[in-house]
């Protein structure tokens, strides 16, 4: 009976899937003998031995490409990842701007980071109008100690415009801070110039000190003193006209304003009103005149040669600092591109420099041109701005012979004339931003007559010109005093070459130490010198001022070429939009109808 029952049991169980199957309590007693198992119970389902061979093959492959790499990962110690190291133009940026504070006339805090310099220049403004408050402050100009307004408020311009463009950079490499405390130093001396709480003004300051050619009396050139031990006169020179002097001032406060319009909006708006005033004694028709006509102690040093660049250039930085299209309808006036000469290809007018604004002003505007594109009724003039730019930039470059060059890879941009690197430097920074507001619209390059000239060429330019300064040169020489191996030694500098030794050292005291053969006691590091002939040689001669003096506005112009090339974690190129802020939406208007047809 049992046996007929388990046989019956055995037939009901082949008709059961293998599921229920498994559910029996005596499933193996039920095989037929000898029988082969095709699959794997696995309690919740069964599959086929064969998936179940592979499914265990694929996990254990996946565990050792996915699971035993991330253990092995885990298991090492962890370090933080070190931040890049600086590039070369980095490093060189660090030193150009210690320049600055090396010129620091004024009361300096122990912060100032100069060893050698201290206090001067306090008395500096008493025999003037402004007697309660001075002169005091700004920087001095270069190897001597002379104030000059015009080429400090150029390269406060400078420094300026290369921080809206670079803000990021600066940030990035830690030099923000530091970078903004140097403008306003400048912008505050600038501001005690005239009376800036004043709507209009009858006159401004152009320079503190100074020195007739040849003199024979104790003054900035005769003696040869530490600004520190200064005790002969340095009279303040007022002007009653200068349209260039009051331009180029207004515009170093409205780049400012647009500085400090986050950080500091009192000051900002404080930067602005002084920046109007200045204009409005600019475009007086009664003082059109420049600034240094026949007077011997600013003419042979810093003369103008003309004002209308300043007015393009000081109503473009007016317009972005407030605004007001009465400023941008000045800039695109017919008139002054007419009579600063702007349109008619002279070579010497594509150069930049604290005498020469034109270049820049146009790049400037051409900016506007590019990002914002405003159309009716300044497209026309925007378009030949733009168009000069383009030209400009051709310039600079070697294919086109409009400048000599040195055998070396120097531009001959002053005709090799002294100090050929201020101008080569300025050159640099225009071309390589040009080639990032390029960058920035997705435009790939730019015409020079039939030839097309991608960005990457105008980059060599800016790079190759920078590198010759910092020693990429056939003397293997860095023209920046502190940067690299070899530099001048014994450039030419009142305060440096005079040891910090707590002894004073009368006005022909000094002597000794101008004419000394040693090398300077104190490095003013960050020192951009003169810099070579066009024959690529150079003299490191303390004496001989062309090749070793260093000035502001050659450093301001080496600052920003610097930080355009700079390669930091934040490596993308301009600030777009901040320099737009104050400019309000732009409704292109239309243009007037043709006249009426007549037959």
């Amino acid at each position: 009976m049992e046996r007929g029952s388990q046989a019956q049991q055995g037939n009901n169980y082949e008709h059961l899937n293998e599921t229920q199957q498994s559910w029996l309590l005596f499933p193996e007693a039920l095989k037929k003998k000898g029988r082969k198992k095709q699959s794997v119970d696995l309690g919740c389902m069964v599959c086929s031995r064969k998936a179940f061979k592979w499914s265990l093959i694929s996990i254990g492959i996946a565990f050792l490409v996915i699971a035993l790499p991330t253990i092995i990962v885990k298991a090492i110690p962890k370090h933080k990842s070190r931040p890049p190291a600086p590039d070369d133009y980095t490093r060189a940026l660090h030193k150009a701007l210690l320049f600055f504070n090396a010129q620091k006339s004024g009361k300096l805090g122990k912060s100032n980071g100069i060893s050698w310099r201290g206090d001067s220049g306090l008395q500096d403004g008493n025999d003037t109008v402004f007697k309660k408050r001075g002169l005091v402050g700004g920087y001095y100009d270069a190897g001597d100690n002379t104030k000059f307004n015009f080429p400090m408020a150029y390269a406060m311009t400078m420094l300026s415009w290369s921080c809206i463009e670079y803000s990021h950079k600066y940030r990035s490499i830690g030099e923000y801070t530091h970078l903004t405390d140097l403008i306003k130093w400048g912008t505050d001396y600038l501001l005690l110039n005239f009376n800036s709480s004043a709507a209009t003004v009858d006159h401004i300051y152009a320079q503190v000190g100074g020195s007739r050619n040849a003199s024979q009396t104790p003054d900035d050139h005769y003696c040869w003193e530490r600004p520190e031990d200064m005790d002969y006169p340095r009279p303040a020179i007022a002007v009653s006209a200068g349209p260039d002097l009051a331009g180029e001032m207004a515009a170093a406060l409205a780049a400012a304003s647009i500085v400090f319009r986050d950080s500091n909006a009192a000051y900002s708006r404080r930067l602005v009103r002084g920046a109007e005033t200045l204009f409005r004694f600019a475009r007086d028709q009664g003082r059109r005149r420049s600034y240094c006509r026949g007077n011997p102690f600013i003419e042979p040093y810093y003369n103008s040669t003309g004002y209308y660049d300043e007015y393009m250039w000081g109503a473009t930085w007016l317009y972005y600092a407030t605004g007001n299209n009465t400023y941008l309808s000045l800039a695109t006036n017919r008139g002054l591109p007419k009579n600063s000469r702007a349109f008619l290809g002279i070579p010497d007018l594509s150069v930049p420099s604290w005498d020469n604004k034109l270049p820049a002003a146009m790049l400037l505007l051409t900016r506007f041109r590019i990002f914002l594109s405003p159309g009716y009724p300044y497209e026309d003039m925007l378009r030949m701005y733009h168009n000069v730019t383009a030209l400009n930039m051709c310039s600079y470059l070697p294919q086109f012979a409009v400048f000599n060059w040195t055998k070396g890879g120097l531009i001959q941009l002053n005709h090799g004339r002294p100090q050929p690197l201020q101008y080569a430097a300025n050159a640099a920074f225009l071309a390589s931003l040009f080639a990032d507001y390029l960058n920035a619209t997705d435009v790939p390059g730019f015409n020079c007559g039939p030839n097309f000239i991608p960005i990457h060429v105008l980059r060599s330019f800016a790079t190759s010109q920078v590198d010759y300064i910092m020693g990429k040169n056939p003397l293997k020489m860095s023209y920046i005093v502190g940067y690299g191996d070899k530099f001048p030694r014994h450039v030419h500098h009142r305060g440096a070459s005079i040891p910090h030794n707590k002894r004073r050292y009368s006005c022909t005291g000094g002597w000794k130490w101008k004419d000394s053969s040693k090398p300077n006691p104190n490095n003013v590091t960050g020192a951009m010198v003169g810099g070579p002939d066009r024959f690529d040689h150079f003299h490191d001669s303390r004496n001989n001022y062309s090749y070793t003096e260093p000035t502001l506005a050659g450093n301001a112009g080496l600052v920003a070429a610097l930080v355009s090339l700079t390669v930091t974690d934040a490596n993308y190129g301009i600030d777009k939009n901040s320099i737009f802020e104050a400019v309000p939406p732009l409704y292109p208007q239309s243009p007037p109808p043709p006249p009426p047809w007549r037959p």
